[in-house]
């Protein structure tokens, strides 16, 4: 099976498109697929302690619960530019969250079977 690197740009501004990323990831660890997801932009916070807990979409599944699973079983990351401009590190984010910047994207989604998505 293929590695599916999945890029959340939306945070609770987009609810849907933000529960949508979400969702894959779930469904592909569920399917047994290696999920890294990204966060970006807005969907940063969903990243630091009580945000995701925050987060609420009527007939979705609760998004902390689904975060905590791709970071049980999966990788959750969070851009560099985009942690730095909301003054957030490594020590604002949930354990297991980490940072890093595009080069090491790029690098993920051109690896030999890697299918990207960008919600």
């Amino acid at each position: 099976m293929r590695s599916l690197v999945i890029k959340c740009t939306a945070g609770a501004e987009d609810a849907e498109r933000a529960n949508q990323a979400f969702t894959v990831a779930a469904a592909a660890i569920a399917a047994g697929a290696s999920v890294t997801l990204w966060l970006t932009g807005e969907a940063t916070w969903f990243a630091v302690p009580g945000r995701a807990e925050e987060f609420s979409l009527p007939q979705a599944a609760p998004l902390a619960e689904t975060r905590d699973l791709v970071l049980e079983q999966g990788t959750l990351i969070v851009c560099t530019q985009c942690a730095a401009r909301r003054e957030l590190t490594e020590a604002d984010l949930v354990p297991g969250a980490r940072i890093a910047g595009a080069a090491s994207f790029a690098e993920s989604v051109l690896a030999e079977g890697v299918q990207a998505l960008v919600y």
